[in-house]
């Protein structure tokens, strides 16, 4: 069990979840989070139906400063931003931690979707690279390395997002030396640029897979390369807010990991994980 709950990727009705900010307060508080952050998404202009509208933004920071005010006595909240690496004109200044993600991929000019479902993402290997799913995945792990060239970041989220259908779907081989050749040299170009990377549960509440993002031979990747880690379950639904934080804390232990990091008033925090 873990000493310290905190949840730092968390999603409301201003985007894609399904619950509100103070719902997911009051669930966050009866699951016995010690605090919990919000990480609404960024504004895409290429991407309405999927991101906070310029005006819900607004709303938004307004709504999770107010309540930090209604509930400081009984659980610590901060705001803050999933930012999707194609998003322009956001003002980092407004958020107390940046969760810096990509969602999308510029082919041909055009921001190109592929967390969705995976249909799509087939479409998408056959419609773009020939069917080829090894070609998609590099253009995957460069384009995350040019994250940085966006904004300052606290949080890579979802390293290897593209695993998403990964245990059910032969897009391409993960254990495959040239795939981890991708990944490895996407987190060495980030090393140094972004401080924490999040093992992200969101996939398991989804039905997606049975364990969280990133790989096993990812994790001992960022252990060498000097990373700090957070856990997250990426919520979109109150129900599955503390989700496999355990058994991914067993899983950080295994790759060499001794703590996490959170959030608190003062900045990130390391708590020990024995």
């Amino acid at each position: 069990m873990l000493k310290y709950y905190q949840n730092l990727h968390t999603h409301s009705t201003y985007c894609d979840g399904k619950d509100s900010v103070e719902g997911m307060i009051q669930s966050a508080i009866a699951q016995g989070f010690d605090s919990v952050g919000f990480s609404g998404h960024s504004y895409m202009y290429y991407a309405p139906d999927h991101s906070m509208s310029l005006a819900g933004t607004e709303e938004y920071i307004k709504e999770v400063h107010a309540m930090k005010e209604k509930y400081k006595d009984k659980i610590d909240i901060f705001c803050g931003l999933e930012f999707d690496m194609y998003s322009t004109d956001i003002d980092f200044s407004r958020y107390e931690y940046m969760i810096g993600t990509a969602h999308y991929l510029l082919i041909d000019g055009k921001q190109v979707g592929f967390d969705r479902t995976a249909p799509v993402v087939a479409g998408i290997i056959n419609d773009y690279f020939g069917g080829d799913g090894m070609k998609y995945a590099k253009m995957y792990y460069e384009t995350l390395a040019q994250l940085p060239n966006f904004g300052k970041f606290d949080i890579l989220g979802h390293a290897d997002l593209i695993c998403k259908f990964s245990e059910k779907e032969n897009f391409f081989d993960e254990s495959d030396p040239t795939y981890q050749k991708y990944a490895k040299d996407a987190i060495d170009a980030l090393t140094g640029k972004i401080p924490i990377f999040e093992v992200n549960t969101g996939a398991i509440s989804r039905g997606y897979r049975t364990t969280p993002y990133p790989s096993p031979f990812l994790l001992k990747h960022f252990k060498e390369r000097g990373w700090n880690a957070t856990i997250s379950s990426d919520c979109h639904d109150a129900r599955f807010l503390k989700q496999s934080f355990d058994s991914s804390a067993e899983l950080l232990k295994a790759a060499g990991f001794r703590e996490i990091y959170v959030l608190k008033k003062d900045g990130f925090k390391a708590i020990p994980l024995d």
